[in-house]
């Protein structure tokens, strides 16, 4: 008689669908048939995965419930906020409030400024002599982010932005990123306080961060807004300098 799959030990079973992609699995193999939805369901088949891939991390060892998202989360792992360093002008940026002579956007380092830590960023915005500011909201389902998994797993939501101001000039800069509902209901938010940064400061890029966790269920859009003027109300753009900014959703 031929050999046949339910016969096959359960671990090279596990091993020919670590092969498989994940969606597939998900999606077809689950519905082969018992043996087959409870390996897809279980965490060792996902362990491999993420061990196949080079995606193990120590802290997601005690929620082995968790691995199918872990491995999700990891391999989605990307930079959600379009256009964060100005390459493409203002595009993907709404709701821009351009005070003084409004946002603009220049080389690294610019005038009175430093390199970025990154070499992968050239550009960066700049703001004027009265506020300016810009948003982007993320819409997480149409990233790919399912409703069960932001209302039960809650992955953590991080921001991340840098901003900076010219040596020669006094700035100010605030960042504000809000978790939203559907009806674009405040869920969560996080303002930062309003940074001052002084004349005759040394240029140097800071980063400012979040993570929101534990937020609870309903979080469908993410808001993040940003800006600040100069202190000094000189003409042009002597005000804060922002770019690099992230919103990444993270096992």
């Amino acid at each position: 008689a031929e050999p046949r799959m339910e016969s096959l030990p359960e671990a090279v079973l596990i091993r020919i669908l670590a092969s498989i992609p994940a969606v597939e699995l998900v999606l077809v193999c689950r519905l082969v048939c018992c043996q087959w939805k409870n390996l897809v369901d279980g965490a060792a088949l996902w362990i491999l995965k993420c061990q196949q891939e080079g995606l193990t991390e120590a802290e997601s060892e005690e929620d082995a419930e968790n691995w199918q998202n872990f491995y999700f989360l990891s391999k989605k792992k990307k930079n959600l906020i379009k256009n964060p360093c100005g390459e493409e002008g203002l595009e993907h940026w709404g709701e821009v409030e351009n005070g003084g002579d409004g946002w603009k956007i220049e080389e690294l380092p610019g005038d009175f400024g430093k390199e970025f830590p990154s070499e992968e960023v050239h550009k960066y915005f700049v703001t004027s002599y009265e506020w300016c500011r810009k948003a982007q909201v993320i819409d997480l389902r149409a990233e790919g982010y399912w409703e069960e998994l932001m209302d039960t797993t809650q992955p953590k939501i991080v921001v991340r932005d840098w901003y900076a101001g010219r040596s020669d000039a006094s700035c100010l800069y605030e960042l504000c990123v809000k978790l939203l509902s559907e009806n674009e209901d405040v869920l969560a938010e996080y303002k930062s306080e309003t940074v001052t940064i002084p004349q005759d400061n040394d240029a140097s890029w800071t980063e400012m961060s979040h993570t929101f966790s534990n937020y609870g269920p309903g979080v469908r859009f993410v808001r993040f807004e940003h800006g600040g003027q100069d202190t000094l109300f000189w003409k042009g753009w002597y005000g804060v300098r922002v770019t690099s900014s992230s919103v990444t959703v993270e096992p």
